[in-house]
């Protein structure tokens, strides 16, 4: 879905307003599970984690600027001490983050790219998941969701290769934790759901 520009968001605003703009390693408390979600879109999921267990640190990744910035308000509107913003791509998520430092990602809706030639852009093609893996505890979990049932066939197949399956839901029910995405989704077809854990 393309996004509406915010003509006054730039990346000095950003960078003001706390947000991690440079493609470097971030520091965080190492005492606190660390939770990752990568494509955060405006940011409902995050944030409602966030707000909900703030002895957890939470990470939201997105690339879109005026997307990152709907974060922001949202951060600040819960006045979210435990959420950090990254404005920034998953392809550069090693230079984010040292090995075995997070304990759950989040790959939300992200986009599906149908054609077989971009099936290498996917959040959840191999040759992401090798960086998802290096970055996880070793007991450290994914979950995946999506609405586009191709893609998700796809990605358990992906995971497999990977990951030890926890759960797959091909008719995951709406809770308390939904993008924006979700939320309309839900409402005409079957979102689906897989989980995997670190254990090869």
């Amino acid at each position: 879905m393309r996004q509406k520009k915010i003509k006054h968001v730039n990346l000095d605003l950003m960078n003001s307003l706390g947000v991690v703009t440079d493609i470097k390693e971030i520091s965080f408390d190492n005492n606190k599970d660390v939770y990752l979600e990568i494509g955060s879109g405006k940011g409902n999921f995050i944030t409602t984690l966030a707000k909900d267990n703030p002895d957890n640190l939470y990470i939201a990744i997105e690339k879109n600027i005026s997307v990152c910035y709907r974060i922001v308000e949202k951060r600040d509107l819960y006045d979210l001490s435990n959420l950090i913003i990254i404005l920034g791509d998953s392809e550069d998520i090693l230079e984010y983050f040292t090995d075995n430092t997070v304990k759950k990602i989040y790959l939300n809706f992200s986009d599906p790219w149908p054609k077989a030639r971009h099936h290498k852009r996917r959040l959840t093609y191999p040759t992401y998941l090798n960086n998802y893996k290096k970055i996880l505890k070793n007991d450290g979990e994914i979950q995946f969701r999506t609405d586009h049932i191709d893609l998700f066939n796809d990605s358990v197949e992906y995971l497999n290769s990977f990951f030890e399956e926890v759960e797959i839901d091909r008719n995951h029910v709406i809770n308390q934790y939904f993008t924006e995405y979700e939320e309309k989704k839900s409402k005409i077809g079957n979102i689906y759901q897989c989980r995997f854990k670190v254990g090869r």
